[in-house]
C-alpha cells in the first residue's frame, strides 16, 4: 500500500507540476511527435486548414450531442426559391426532350440555351445586388435534382456554374472591379463561365497541375504593363466549348523578382477572356455519350495583364486555398443532388413498373427476389434525401464542412449506382434499349462521370474522409500539428504540452467508455427521443465512441504511416461516413414529423448502416498491424462480438409494397420527380399505366378469382379474359372499359423502342475530326 501510495504521489507531482512534466513527459513525446508526423506538404496544409468543423466533429469525438443535431433548424424554400420552382423550372422541364438531346442534337435547343440564360439558371448563387438570383443552397441543390429527373445533361449544364467556378470565386475573392466587371453579365447569360483546373498530368493530384504563369512584363492595350506569360493544357472541363469566360488555375513563378524575393509563388487562379488572343475554347470531349457541354481549353504563350488574377495580385499564389475552400461547398450540393435525382426517379418508376409487369400471371414485384432489390432502392433513396438536406442545411448555415462534403461525394454517388443498377436489373429490357421510352439509361451512364469528377471516388474514400477527419475533426491533433510545426521551439513545446494532457484524458476516456458501452451494449447511453427509433441513437453514440478510440490508437502508432495505409483510413471513414448517414437518416425522419409510413424506410436504413460499420471495423482489426493492438481494441469495442445484421426479408417486403402503393407516403419519397402531362413521355406513361392498374386492381381480382372458379378459361390472354368475364356477368360494361383502358396502359408502359433501317444511322460519333488532348 506504501508502494502504491508512493507511486500515486510520483505521477501527481510529475503530472500537476507543469515544469517537471514539460521536461520528463511532454518533451520526449513532443521529439517522437515530430518524427512520427506525417509530412505535410504546403497544398496538404492548406487543403487540411481549409473547410468547417460540424457535425462530423461530434461523431469523431466519441459522443455526439443528438439534442444539438436535432435542434438545428432544417433549410427549407423560402417563397421566391419555391416560385421559381412552381414557375421557370416547371416551364423549363416542360421544353426538354432528353432523347433529342442526348442521341440526335447532342446539345441541348437554343431556346432551351436561351431560356436558361434569360431566367437566371446560372445565376442561382449570385447576390441579387449583381442581377442574381442569391438563391440558398437547399433551392440550388433541389433545382438541380429536380432538373436531374427529366434531363442529365440539363441539370449538369445548369449545376456547373452554380458550384466551383468564376462566379463563386468572384464572390469571395474578386475584387470591386472584377465583381463590377463580371457578375451581371454571369447573371444576365451573357456571359458563360467555366473554370480550368484538370489536366493530363493532374486529375486528383491537381496540386501537380504542370500550367504555368511566367510574371513578365508584355503589351496589353497598346501599352506595355506588368502581367503573366501562360502555357496551359486543360481537359474534361464542363461548358468550354461554349465558355466566354475562362477561369484557368496555373502555377505562378516570378523568376526575374518583379513582385518581391519569392521565385516559386504557387497556384494561382485567374479570369481570362475566351476571346482573349491564344486562348483556345471550343473542342468537344464525349462523356460517356451524354450531350453536356465538356471539353479541353489550350493556351501557348497568352499574355495576359496582372489583375485578371482573382483578388488581383495580392492574391497570386493563393489559388489552392481559394479552391479548396469553394470546392467544399460544392461538392455538398451539385453531384449529391444527382445522386439523389437518382434514386427518386429510380424508386418511383422501379415501383411502377414492378407492379405494371407481369410474368408467370403475377406482378413481377410480387416475387421475392424482386422486392429485395427494391427493398435496396427504397431505403437507400430515403438515405440519399435525407443526406441532401441534411449537408445543405450546414451550407444555409453559412459552414463550408470539407469532411462531410467529402462523404456527401462519396457515399451519395456510390448509393445512385448501386440503386441505378438494382433498377435496370428489374427493368431488364426495358433498361437497356435506347429510346424516347428509357427513362434510365442516361442516368446510368452518367454514374462513371459522377463518380470520376469532384474528386474521384477512389481518391476520396481512400485519402480524403478520413485524413482529412483525423485531424481536421480530433479535438486535438490538428493543435498537436501546429504546436510541432511552430518554428519558435518553446513556444510549439508549451502548447503541445497542454494539449497533450487534454489528449491523454480524451483517450483515456474514449477507451474505458467503449469497454463500459461494449460490455452494456450501449444501453445506458442517452437518447433525445423515445419510441421505436431511440435504440439506433444508443448504438450511434457507442460506435462513435468505437471510431473515437480506433483513430487515436492508428494515429499514435502508425504515425505518418497512416496516410499511406489507404485501405486502413477508407476503413474508419466508412465508420465515420456511415455515422452522417444514419445521422442524417434519423434527424429526417424527426423533422418530417415522425411518419408511421417512413418507419420501415428508417428501420431498414439504420440496420443497413450500422451492419455496414461493423463490417468496416472487422475489416480494420483484421488488418491492423500490430494484431495484439487489433485484438485488444476489438474486445474493448465488442467484446461479444460484432452483432450487427442485415435487415429482415419482411421489413424488405414492406418496402417493396410500398413502392407499389401510390399516394402521399409514395409522393413523398420520390417528390423531385417530374411527370410530364405528355401523352407520350415515357415517365408519364409509366405512372399513368400504374395509377390505372391499381385503380382496376379489384377489377382484375374478379376476373382471377372467376379462372380459378371456372368460370371463364384460364390461361388465356388477359384482354381475352375481360370479354369472357364482361359475357359471364362476372364484370360489368364500365368495368370491363376500365380495365380494357388500364390494359392499354400497362402495354404502352412495358414497350421499347425499335428503329427501322437506316434511322439510327449518322447518330453516332464520326472518327474524322477526333484527336487527343496532347495531339491537339
Amino acid at each position: 500500500m506504501v508502494f502504491l501510495l508512493l507511486i500515486l504521489v510520483a505521477l501527481a507531482v510529475i503530472f500537476g507540476v507543469p515544469d517537471i512534466r514539460r521536461n520528463l513527459i511532454t518533451k520526449p513525446i513532443f521529439g517522437i511527435f515530430k518524427k512520427i508526423l506525417p509530412p505535410l506538404s504546403q497544398t496538404e496544409r492548406e487543403a487540411m486548414e481549409a473547410g468547417d468543423v460540424w457535425w462530423d466533429g461530434e461523431l469523431f469525438r466519441g459522443k455526439p450531442d443528438w439534442k444539438k443535431l436535432l435542434d438545428t433548424k432544417r433549410s427549407e424554400l423560402n417563397a421566391d426559391e419555391q416560385a421559381f420552382l412552381d414557375n421557370q423550372v416547371e416551364t423549363l422541364l416542360n421544353m426538354l426532350d432528353d432523347y433529342k438531346i442526348v442521341h440526335e442534337t447532342k446539345d441541348m435547343p437554343k431556346e432551351v440555351w436561351d431560356f436558361l440564360k434569360a431566367e437566371g439558371f446560372f445565376a442561382m448563387i449570385i447576390p441579387k445586388a449583381f442581377g442574381g438570383r442569391e438563391f440558398s443552397a437547399v433551392a440550388n441543390s433541389t433545382i438541380v435534382s429536380r432538373i436531374a429527373t427529366r434531363s442529365l445533361s440539363c441539370a449538369v449544364t445548369v449545376m456547373v456554374p452554380n458550384s466551383l467556378g468564376p462566379g463563386e470565386l468572384l464572390m469571395h475573392y474578386g475584387t470591386q472591379e472584377q465583381k463590377d466587371r463580371w457578375l451581371p453579365g454571369l447573371s444576365n447569360g451573357t456571359e458563360v463561365p467555366c473554370f480550368a483546373l484538370t489536366g493530363p498530368e493532374a486529375g486528383s493530384d491537381a496540386g501537380a497541375i504542370p500550367d504555368e504563369g511566367i510574371v513578365c512584363k508584355g503589351e496589353f492595350e497598346g501599352q506595355e504593363v506588368l502581367g503573366i506569360r501562360l502555357n496551359w493544357n486543360k481537359r474534361y472541363i464542363t461548358l468550354a466549348p461554349v465558355a466566354t469566360v475562362l477561369g484557368l488555375a496555373f502555377k505562378l513563378k516570378d523568376p526575374e523578382g518583379l513582385l518581391g524575393d519569392k521565385k516559386d509563388i504557387g497556384i494561382t487562379c485567374a479570369l481570362i477572356p475566351t476571346s482573349h488572343p491564344g486562348v483556345r475554347v471550343g473542342d468537344r470531349h464525349f462523356p460517356l455519350g451524354l450531350a453536356f457541354m465538356n471539353g479541353p481549353t489550350f493556351g501557348t504563350d497568352v499574355f495576359i495583364p496582372l489583375d485578371w488574377i482573382i483578388g488581383g495580385p495580392d492574391y497570386a499564389g493563393k489559388g489552392w486555398r481559394m479552391l479548396v475552400e469553394c470546392l467544399s461547398a460544392g461538392r455538398g450540393i451539385s453531384l449529391p443532388a444527382l445522386g439523389t435525382a437518382t434514386g427518386h426517379l429510380a424508386s418511383r418508376m422501379t415501383g411502377a413498373y414492378a407492379y405494371v409487369r407481369r410474368q408467370f400471371g403475377l406482378s413481377i414485384g410480387r416475387f421475392e427476389g424482386i422486392q429485395e432489390a427494391m427493398a435496396e432502392i427504397g431505403a437507400d433513396t430515403y438515405v440519399l434525401e435525407s443526406s441532401r438536406r441534411l449537408t445543405v442545411t450546414a451550407l444555409d448555415m453559412g459552414l463550408s464542412p470539407s469532411v462531410v462534403t467529402a462523404i456527401a461525394k462519396y457515399h451519395m454517388t456510390e448509393k445512385a449506382r448501386k440503386v441505378l443498377d438494382h433498377a435496370m436489373d428489374i427493368h431488364a429490357g426495358k433498361g437497356i434499349q435506347f429510346g424516347p421510352q428509357n427513362y434510365l439509361g442516361h442516368g446510368y451512364l452518367g454514374i462513371p462521370v459522377a463518380i470520376t469528377v469532384e474528386g474521384a471516388n477512389i481518391l476520396t474514400r481512400n485519402l480524403m474522409i478520413f485524413g482529412q477527419g483525423a485531424t481536421r475533426c480530433h479535438p486535438y491533433v490538428f493543435g498537436e500539428m501546429e504546436a510541432a510545426a511552430n518554428p519558435d521551439a518553446a513556444e510549439g513545446l508549451k502548447s503541445f504540452d497542454s494539449l497533450l494532457i487534454k489528449h491523454i484524458g480524451f483517450g483515456m476516456s474514449n477507451f474505458f467508455g467503449s469497454l463500459f458501452q461494449g460490455l452494456t451494449g450501449g444501453v445506458f447511453n442517452g437518447s433525445p427521443v423515445s419510441g421505436e427509433t431511440k435504440r439506433y441513437y444508443k448504438q450511434l453514440s457507442r460506435m462513435s465512441k468505437g471510431l473515437a478510440l480506433c483513430a487515436d490508437i492508428s494515429m499514435l502508432m502508425l504515425g505518418g504511416d497512416l496516410k499511406r495505409r489507404e485501405r486502413l483510413s477508407a476503413r474508419l471513414g466508412d465508420v465515420l461516413s456511415n455515422l452522417y448517414l444514419a445521422s442524417a437518416t434519423l434527424k429526417r425522419y424527426e423533422d418530417e414529423g415522425r411518419q408511421v409510413a417512413d418507419l420501415p424506410y428508417v428501420h431498414y436504413s439504420l440496420q443497413k448502416l450500422l451492419f455496414e460499420i461493423g463490417v468496416a471495423f472487422d475489416g480494420f482489426f483484421a488488418n491492423f498491424d500490430s494484431r495484439f493492438m487489433a485484438a485488444v481494441l476489438k474486445r474493448v469495442i465488442f467484446p461479444f462480438g460484432i452483432n450487427y445484421k442485415m435487415p429482415s426479408d419482411q421489413l424488405g417486403e414492406q418496402i417493396a409494397s410500398a413502392l407499389m402503393q401510390p399516394g402521399v407516403a409514395r409522393d413523398r419519397l420520390t417528390h423531385l420527380v417530374f411527370v410530364s402531362k405528355d401523352k407520350d413521355d415515357a415517365v408519364g406513361v409509366m405512372e399513368r399505366a400504374f395509377q390505372a392498374m391499381v385503380s382496376a386492381a379489384g377489377i382484375e381480382k374478379k376476373i382471377l378469382k372467376a379462372q380459378r372458379a371456372g368460370t371463364i378459361a384460364k390461361r388465356i390472354p388477359f384482354n381475352q379474359a375481360i370479354e369472357l368475364g364482361l359475357e359471364a356477368g362476372v364484370i360489368t360494361a364500365e368495368e370491363a372499359e376500365q380495365i380494357r383502358n388500364a390494359e392499354a396502359l400497362r402495354y404502352q408502359a412495358i414497350q421499347v423502342d425499335h428503329f427501322a433501317p437506316g434511322v439510327l444511322e449518322g447518330h453516332g460519333v464520326s472518327s474524322e475530326g477526333a484527336s487527343a488532348s496532347s495531339a491537339a
